[in-house]
C-alpha cells in the first residue's frame, strides 16, 4: 500500500497545510529515497523522505501511512525521525557597538573593549 508524498507529509504534521505540503514538492523540497519527489509520487513503508522547510531540512523513515490529519501523538508514530544533531553553536563575544559620533575611544575605553573581547 502507498500514500501520495504531500498527504503524507501534511498528515504527519510536517507541513501546516496539504496546499503548502503540495507547493513545497513542486518547490523540489521534498525527496523521496534521494530522487525529487512529485505532489503525486508513491511513499511506501520503509522509505526515506528528506524534507526541507523553514530553512532546516529534516530526514524521515516511514513508519506508517495515513491519508487524513490526526493527533500529534498519532503523527509521531508514522514517522521515524533520523536527522542528525546540529553542531554544537560557537559561542562569540558580542560586537561593541558605539554611538555614532561620539569619536576615538579614550585608552580607559579601549582597554574595555578589550577586556570584553577577551584579549587581555
Amino acid at each position: 500500500m502507498s500514500v501520495r508524498v504531500d498527504a503524507w507529509v501534511w498528515a504527519v504534521r510536517l507541513a501546516k497545510t496539504r496546499s503548502q505540503a503540495t507547493a513545497a514538492c513542486k518547490a523540489g523540497h521534498v525527496r523521496v529515497n534521494d530522487a525529487t519527489a512529485k505532489p503525486a509520487q508513491p511513499v511506501s513503508i520503509g522509505d526515506t523522505v528528506r524534507v526541507r522547510l523553514h530553512g532546516l531540512e529534516r530526514i524521515y523513515r516511514v513508519a506508517g501511512l495515513a491519508t487524513r490529519r490526526g493527533s500529534a501523538t498519532e503523527a509521531a508514530a508514522l514517522f521515524e525521525d533520523l536527522t542528525p544533531p546540529p553542531p554544537p553553536r560557537v559561542e562569540r563575544p558580542a560586537a561593541v557597538v558605539r554611538e555614532r559620533g561620539a569619536g576615538r575611544p579614550t585608552k580607559r575605553d579601549r582597554r574595555e573593549i578589550d577586556r570584553l573581547r577577551g584579549r587581555e
